[in-house]
């Protein structure tokens, strides 16, 4: 079972990543709404940093859910083991 422990730590890495990931793209993201033809590279600007957001928005739902339910079929398999072991009679 030791594998796919391993195997679940490494996608809850992975999501603690994507969400520092999304932290630091995000300190970089301009408020404002910036419309006026003079605020050009702005709006490519904000664009820009939109798009990444929501990619990574995207990946990171997607890895949380792969993450909880595999997580929850883990301990799923270690309560159901721990439950029959529980019913051996020993002598």
């Amino acid at each position: 079972m030791l594998p796919f422990v391993v195997l679940w730590l490494a996608l809850a890495s992975a999501v603690v990543g994507l969400a520092v990931y999304r932290k630091l793209i995000a300190r970089n993201e301009d408020e404002c709404l910036h419309m006026g033809e003079t605020d050009r590279q702005l709006i490519a600007r904000q664009t820009f940093i939109a798009q990444r957001l929501d990619a990574v928005d995207k990946w990171g739902k997607s890895l949380t859910v792969v993450a909880a339910v595999f997580g929850a079929i883990l301990f799923a398999i270690y309560i159901y083991g721990v439950w029959m072991s529980s019913l051996r009679i020993n002598p």
